[in-house]
């Protein structure tokens, strides 16, 4: 049973089932209040769950432990998520759920594209056939018929 907690694939289902739960709460959530007021809320949450589970597993780590290099891309990729956050509360503000969430899964898509063009990643054939679908399917959900 070991072995299903070291799965990708078993993270990546549980991401995606948190994330369209996240959809669905925050929907709700920003119903009655401002955007990046909902946010904030959010993400104090987060940092309170995320500080508990560092200590709670003992991977606290020394700062002076962590490479510059390390802290530039994770502080960048902290700006590109607070980023992605405010911009998605806004939509789920002013947009339905169902329409607003699969153009954010857009983001599959370019990461397939920079994973390709900026880290060296490959994809096979049919790799590029699922983006192309992916790709598809967000713009055929979001497009107002």
């Amino acid at each position: 049973m070991n072995t299903i907690f070291a799965s990708w694939q078993l993270w990546a289902f549980l991401s995606a089932g948190f994330a369209a739960l996240t959809a669905i709460f925050a929907k709700v959530g920003v119903e009655h209040v401002g955007s990046d007021f909902a946010t904030l809320v959010r993400t104090c949450v987060i940092l309170c769950v995320i500080a508990a589970i560092v200590w709670g597993t003992g991977q606290w780590q020394a700062p002076r432990s962590v490479a510059s290099r390390t802290y530039l891309f994770l502080v960048l990729s902290g700006l590109a998520t607070g980023a992605s956050w405010l911009c998605y509360f806004r939509a789920l503000k002013l947009g339905e759920a169902a329409r607003v969430a699969p153009i954010d899964k857009l983001s599959v898509v370019l990461v397939a594209l920079f994973g390709v063009t900026f880290l060296g990643e490959r994809l096979s054939g049919l790799g590029w056939a699922g983006i192309g679908l992916i790709a598809a399917g967000a713009i055929l959900v979001a497009v107002q018929a």
